[in-house]
Parts: structure tokens; sequence; C-alpha cells
């Protein structure tokens, strides 16, 4: 394995922790409000490739994470998913999905040697999108993505935001989680 066929997301390749670092502001149902929470974090990602399409071969990240609250033993966040590095097209791109029913693919362009880079997707995009169950899209519609991830020597971070739009508070809620992980193996 030649970590340079991963390009930008070489550096993510392995398995990161978190102890209560992270913050999740979000609209809390039981409260009726914005609300924080912190949180620890665990993510594996794991190399594969190369996935052969037409003219040029991509490099991917087959990824889980989960988020735990202080005291927990079950998470109240997971997501599965894989990050794509295409190296002809010079793009990032994370396909994922979470138990809400929301899928989204978000991507940018990005240097191969990048240690920051912001990858976004939006509503209705033909292309870097996001799609939701009939339910959600008609009570807490998701219509933006964006995240930026910052890779050290032996940790990432990542500060992301999602725009939904809320019916029950009739509002567009800024939904944020940023963590700072570091590499356990």
């Amino acid at each position: 394995m030649a970590p340079e066929q991963w390009g930008p997301l070489a550096g993510l390749i392995g398995n990161w922790e978190s102890g209560l670092d992270g913050l999740d502001v979000s609209f809390h149902n039981d409260s009726g409000k914005i609300g924080e929470t912190v949180f620890r974090e665990k993510t594996t990602f794991s190399p594969f490739g190369p996935v052969e399409n037409v003219d040029r071969s991509l490099y991917g990240l087959d990824y889980r994470t989960g988020a735990w609250r202080k005291g927990e033993e079950t998470p109240f966040h997971t997501e599965v998913g894989y990050w794509m590095w295409d190296a002809t097209n010079k793009q990032v791109m994370r396909c994922f999905t979470f138990p809400l029913a929301v899928t989204l693919i978000a991507g940018a362009t990005v240097e191969p040697d990048a240690t920051s880079f912001r990858l976004e997707a939006v509503l209705g995009s033909n292309t870097y999108g996001i799609l939701s169950s009939p339910y959600l899209d008609e009570v807490a519609r998701t219509t933006r993505f964006a995240v930026t991830i910052t890779l050290g020597d032996d940790t990432f971070s990542y500060d992301e935001t999602i725009v939904v739009e809320h019916q029950k508070s009739q509002t567009v809620i800024m939904h944020t989680d940023r963590n700072t992980l570091k590499r356990v193996s």
C-alpha cells in the first residue's frame, strides 16, 4: 500500500478516538431549544482500492464512526460511509449515511498534498447532494452540509455544519459538530 495513492486522505488511515472533546450544537426535541452536548468519539478509516472506473482509478477509505455522551454506553450518533480520492480530477468525496435516514455525498477539488480541506453538499444538487426520508424532508429538511478537515501528525480535526429547515421550531437551524481525534493505531 503506497499512501500517496490516497492523496490527501492518506493521513486519515487508521483508528482514532477522542475524550470528551467533541461538541454538538443542535435542536433538542425534549426542550424545544438549541442545546449543547459534549461527546467522545471513535472512528476507523480502512483503506481499499483501486476501484477502476472507465479511465481513472479511485482509492477509498471505508469508515465508521460513533459518538457517545458522557456516561452513556450506547452511541447517540453513528455513521457509515466512504471517503474517496479521484487523483485524475483532484476530487475528495465523502459518501455517508446515518440512521435518521439521511444520505449525503459531499466533495470538493483538493490538492493531493493538502492537510486541510472543505467539502460541501447542497440539497437538489446532482453531484454533491443530500437525500432524506419523506418524513425528514417534511419535518426537518437538511438543505446544506459543509465540513472542514484539518490533519496533523497524529490528530485530525473536523468542524461541520448541517443547515436544517426545522418545522417544529419554524426556524432554520445551524446544527454544528466539531472534534479533534487522536490516532490510536
